[in-house]
């Protein structure tokens, strides 16, 4: 096989939770601020680090604890929210993508711009522990650089053993996708929502746009 391992980005990508994001940042600014976030600002947003938006919100930047207090609230709420969703689950095509890769044999991790926090409770509710070992994610823990950095996609290929360049991304963010480029990813595999599956194709790191993890299949790594 050309490409030997798979990255798989979270939010967005095998769980379909923006709205619930969306609803918890938006509680969190009209405490703060006095307002909601606009659909434009969730948009060059999506796959930042909460860092990252806590300092665009602020136009500084926070410092501990005062970050940590910021960004325990902004999760505590989305993790209320999330846990009391009917579709609290994972993505369409998720799971038998994920026991065929299993079964493969194909190296593969997560990396999120999530915390800890949240990640240890979707291994708790989503059974991620059937594919994925806990201690081989990568998420925000502060000590590397958010998306577009590459340094995300850099550490979740390390992890699995990969180059880079033997490795292909799931991604549905546009910062994330510039992380995947700029970390020499072989193979990046755009995940399209709200019908900007167009954007998506225009870019030329995309090598395939999808909207359902059953559209990859193993000749995806041929």
């Amino acid at each position: 096989m050309r490409y030997k391992g798979i990255i798989f980005d979270f939010n967005g990508v095998l769980l379909w939770d923006e709205k619930w994001h969306k609803r918890a940042w938006n509680e969190v600014a009209k405490r703060l601020l006095g307002r909601e976030i606009g659909e434009q600002e969730f948009k060059e947003l999506r796959g930042r680090t909460n860092k990252d938006w806590f300092e665009y919100l602020f136009k500084r930047r926070p410092q501990r604890p005062e970050l940590q207090n910021l960004i325990d609230e902004k999760e505590q709420k989305y993790r209320d929210i999330a846990i009391r969703q009917k579709d609290f689950r994972l993505s369409p095509g998720a799971e038998q993508l994920l026991f065929l890769l299993k079964k493969s044999d194909v190296p593969m991790t997560i990396a999120t711009s999530s915390e800890i926090g949240n990640v240890k409770f979707f291994f708790e509710h989503l059974g991620l522990e059937n594919w994925f070992p806990l201690d081989k994610e990568v998420f925000d823990n502060g000590t590397f650089r958010g998306k577009p950095a590459p340094d995300i996609y850099l550490l979740a290929a390390k992890k699995i053993g990969l180059p880079p360049e033997e490795c292909i991304v799931v991604e549905d963010a546009k910062s994330g996708i510039s992380a995947a480029r700029s970390a020499g990813i072989g193979k990046i595999i755009a995940f399209a929502h709200d019908g900007n599956e167009s954007e998506l194709q225009a870019l030329p790191e995309v090598k395939k746009v999808i909207q359902n993890l059953g559209e990859i299949t193993l000749e995806d790594f041929e």
